[in-house]
């Protein structure tokens, strides 16, 4: 299981620091903790007439924390801002397995995780980051 689920993909995943840190002056930032293990994601985003135009992102965590974290930065940018609670709910139910598609196709290399229920709130607490950002930027209300 433990190959498996820290596949080649999700390994370089974790370790692109490209996007990593933080902005100098974001129009929204936003911090999602797991209490359980201890992983969190700071995410900074900025923003020009509602799509994301920058993301940087300060991880503590696992490497499924951390890979998912650099993927979901690399797809957000040049996204509209009211798509993020749609990725938030779609890498949920990826997840879940309520649905065949990820949010996206570079995360599909999180496939392993769906087995590993624990293991979910690892790879979608940027996700959550990213959600609230987004509301704090003014585009979404928070659920």
């Amino acid at each position: 299981m433990t190959e498996s689920l820290y596949n080649q993909a999700i390994i370089e995943a974790g370790k692109d620091k490209s996007h990593a840190g933080r902005l100098e002056h974001p129009d929204a930032t936003a911090t999602a903790d797991n209490p359980l293990c201890g992983d969190r994601v700071t995410l900074d985003l900025c923003t020009e007439h509602g799509t994301i135009t920058d993301l940087a992102h300060t991880t503590r965590g696992c490497l499924l924390t951390k890979a998912a974290a650099a993927l979901l930065v690399r797809h957000a940018r040049g996204r509209p801002l009211g798509e993020a609670r749609a990725l938030q709910t779609r890498a949920k139910a990826y997840l879940e397995g309520e649905s065949a598609e990820p949010p996206f196709a570079e995360l599909a290399v999180m496939a392993p995780v769906k087995a590993v229920k624990s293991r979910h709130d690892c790879v979608t607490i940027a996700f959550d980051a990213l959600a609230e950002a987004a509301a704090h930027a003014g585009e979404e209300q928070p659920k």
